[in-house]
């Protein structure tokens, strides 16, 4: 009947249920394909599973946490292999080969939480309270993140399960094979973990350089508590700059002076943006001028360091190192207070600045004394980029009272073309008068120390470089009346140091010296002090 069987019954045999469905069974085998649905909706429930657990990784899988003054953002992936980057912008990244499984944890480092530096700043101490809560921070915010992430891969599966299969068993099976599936995750990536990878880090972008300047990483991660402790002393002598400035010898400037923040080679320091930023407020400064070297490598990374610029919210004006790019100088030049000269000039402040940018591009040289080591041809080019400066200076329809180059070998043809010449380059401070020629009016040449410490290249040696700056006072006549050189750490002594130089007694027209005030940090020998010397008589530091 209709491909169905009938059974033949015999005279006593009743039609009972069970016999009406073994007569009207189908003839075709059932088991096989109840096995091949089975299987598909197996399948179904680990494919949605997996997806809805990458998705929830995704979407969920990123926390923000405080690790000591910064703010960093952690984030979980799904990944072929395990392992973790940290993101140090604009320098790089560090790949750490931490963990196995198909998680991978990115670390990234954000800005400075002002509140908790100025905390810092206040309180030394602290310090050291937050490099030892550092891996409590990291411990938190990684289980925080394992949380969330498994919390939302869970989540995500079950409403992906619930739109797809509008099943109340299948939605529950994907949920829970979602739950297994991160927590074996999860846990594969803590069984595995090594904590030695720190010592073994892959380098990327500007960072490949960090093994030849900073060293092993083992012998720094041995030395911690040594360099811990300089930059406790360090970070607290800072602060001292508010303290120092009320101990300086009485100078009460005349009215109408005109305060010169002069900084250079800042070599991506960001510390330098921190003094810098105290130092405008703290002194009034009107306009800050920069004779180079912002970065290190000019590359399109680094760009994003100049963004402190216009917190400053004073004029700057700036001009090319051999270590910055045409890059660096447009993203300067986007900056909304910044001036960037190039064999030209500006009036700011009342002060008509010249300045002419460095003619090399040479991030791969190390910083070297004014001259010394150049060959002819790159000695020619240092010269005639002051040669061109001077001809520009000369053909300004106004007089020049600053001129800004970065090389102080670019300065000798400047001589006789306005009153002060300020330079950087060589990370080491120098005043001195330029030679004079056929009767023409003096020059000062004023060399700037390191504003960033030499960024990475000041660790190279035994003691590292000081973050050097001067405040410039110029009278209503636009000349230079008096300036104070201040210097933080790295000489040794880990102090704050502040001299000032009175140029121009307006009583006796006569140079005046003045006893510099040094301020010292903690649990360091006094330095001595000394008639501080004159613009005739420069008394350089020694460079790094």
């Amino acid at each position: 009947m209709d491909g169905q069987e009938n059974e033949q019954r015999g005279p006593g045999d009743t039609d009972t249920p069970s016999r009406r469905e073994r007569r009207w069974r189908p003839r075709w085998p059932t088991d096989r394909s109840g096995r091949a649905r089975r299987v598909g909706v197996v399948l179904a429930v680990l494919l949605v599973a997996l997806t809805g657990t990458a998705l929830g990784v995704f979407a969920g899988g990123r926390v923000s946490t405080d690790i000591g003054p910064f703010r960093a953002d952690l984030t979980l992936a799904p990944a072929v292999r395990g392992g973790t980057t940290v993101d140090i912008p604009p320098l790089g990244a560090l790949q750490l080969d931490s963990h196995q499984g198909p998680t991978h944890l990115t670390v990234g480092l954000g800005a400075l939480d002002q509140r908790k530096t100025e905390a810092l700043i206040d309180d030394p101490a602290g310090i050291s309270r937050a490099s030892q809560s550092a891996v409590t921070d990291v411990r938190n915010g990684v289980l925080r993140l394992g949380l969330r992430t498994l919390g939302a891969a869970v989540l995500v599966t079950l409403i992906l399960a619930a739109l797809v299969f509008r099943d109340t068993r299948r939605t529950a099976w994907a949920g829970g094979v979602a739950l297994v599936v991160t927590v074996g995750s999860l846990g594969l990536a803590a069984g595995t973990l090594r904590p030695q990878a720190i010592e073994e880090p892959r380098y990327e972008g500007l960072l490949v350089n960090a093994p030849a300047i900073v060293g092993d990483a083992r012998r720094i991660a041995n030395d911690y508590s040594r360099y811990a402790e300089q930059l406790q002393r360090l970070v607290g002598n800072v602060s001292q700059l508010y303290t120092t400035v009320s101990a300086l010898p009485v100078y009460e400037p005349a009215p109408g002076t005109t305060r010169v923040l002069h900084v250079s080679d800042m070599h991506l320091n960001p510390t330098g943006w921190q003094l810098i930023r105290t130092v405008v407020e703290q002194f009034g400064i009107d306009v800050v001028i920069d004779t180079g070297d912002m970065t290190d490598w000019g590359s399109e990374p680094e760009a994003s360091y100049v963004g402190s610029i216009g917190l400053l919210k004073k004029p700057y004006v700036y001009i090319r190192g051999n270590h910055d790019s045409p890059r660096t100088a447009a993203a300067v030049a986007r900056q909304p207070n910044a001036v960037v000269l190039n064999n030209s000039t500006t009036t700011v402040a009342g002060l008509t600045v010249a300045g002419i940018g460095d003619p090399r591009f040479t991030p791969d040289k190390e910083t070297s004394p004014a001259g010394s080591g150049l060959t002819a041809q790159v000695a020619n080019q240092v010269i005639g980029a002051g040669e061109t400066l001077a001809a520009t200076i000369r053909s300004s329809p106004r007089p020049v009272n600053i001129a800004l180059v970065h090389d102080p070998a670019s300065a000798g043809p400047l001589s006789g073309t306005c009153p002060l010449v300020l330079a950087g380059h060589t990370h080491a401070r120098q005043m001195s008068k330029l030679p004079q020629v056929d009767g023409q009016q003096p020059t000062q040449l004023m060399v700037e120390g390191s504003t960033g410490g030499a960024g990475l290249r000041g660790l190279e040696g035994e003691k590292p470089t000081p973050l050097s700056m001067s405040v410039l006072y110029f009278d209503q006549q636009r000349l230079l009346q008096a300036y104070d050189d201040i210097t933080v750490g790295g000489t040794g002594q880990a102090q704050v140091n502040l001299e000032r130089h009175v140029i121009r007694d307006p009583a006796k027209g006569a140079d005046v010296p003045v006893t510099p005030t040094p301020t010292r940090g903690a649990s360091e020998s006094p330095s001595p002090s000394g008639t501080a010397p004159t613009p005739t008589s420069p008394s350089p530091s020694p460079t790094r």
